[in-house]
């Protein structure tokens, strides 16, 4: 699989998956994606001239608390690499803990390098930044969650 599809209620994001940078991280949001893991998840914390963060599985329930600290029952180690984080890089999220990714990532849409070596890049949007850039400048609450609901309707992966 080289690309993802990312279906939202504002439109399609593609981004090209980036396995030679980024093996394990690759493998582990395809099996989420290829097992409908993201489906009905929200881009849940929004920050203008910065990036969108999606893909966690509380974000199906509306209690609002719990947004954020969700994953996939598992952890994956680091992959820091050289790819900058520059407009339309998708890196994945985490807590303090380098290692502490698990489901959820976030879209640059503005450069952002201080992230570098610190964040796993593991794609590039394609296509779709605009859609992107509609995502991030929705109005957002005190904790960077659009008041708008941004749905990851359906995740799919083709070659």
């Amino acid at each position: 699989m080289t690309k993802a599809t990312i279906e939202t209620s504002f439109g399609n994001i593609v981004f090209r998956l980036l396995p030679d940078i980024a093996p394990e991280t690759v493998r582990s949001f395809a099996k989420l994606a290829q097992s409908r893991f993201y489906d009905g998840t929200l881009f849940h914390r929004v920050i203008p001239g910065f990036m969108i963060q999606g893909g966690d599985p509380n974000t199906k329930n509306a209690d609002k608390s719990r947004w954020g600290i969700g994953g996939p029952g598992y952890t994956i180690k680091a992959e820091f690499n050289s790819r900058s984080h520059f407009r339309g890089i998708v890196s994945m999220a985490r807590a303090t803990d380098p290692d502490s990714a698990g489901s959820q990532f976030f879209i640059v849409t503005t450069d952002s390098a201080f992230l570098d070596r610190q964040y796993t890049v593991f794609g590039e949007v394609v296509e779709g930044m605009n859609i992107a850039d509609k995502i991030v400048n929705l109005p957002r609450d005190k904790n960077d969650c659009p008041l708008e609901e941004a749905k990851m309707h359906k995740v799919t992966l083709a070659e």
